[in-house]
């Protein structure tokens, strides 16, 4: 069995996700959930993507916020 199909972020890009996040949750209540400043200052996908890549604790934090979104719906 392909390992890679196991992993539920397989697939989605750090912009796919960003972009989901801020739809269902809007910028003020996704900083809510992750207190990162590219979420609190003049946000936008851009500078959170820029920020997130060079970050890995922040992606790790929004990702696990992703996988909770597609697994509970919340």
């Amino acid at each position: 069995m392909d390992q890679s199909n196991q992993d539920p972020l397989h697939g989605k890009t750090l912009e796919h996700i960003v972009t989901t996040l801020v739809a269902r949750y809007g910028w003020e209540a996704l900083a809510g959930h992750v207190n990162i400043r590219c979420f609190t200052h003049d946000p936008s996908v851009k500078s959170s993507l820029v920020f997130l890549r060079k970050t890995p604790w922040a992606r790790n934090k929004v990702e696990q916020l992703y996988l909770t979104l597609v697994h509970y719906g919340r």
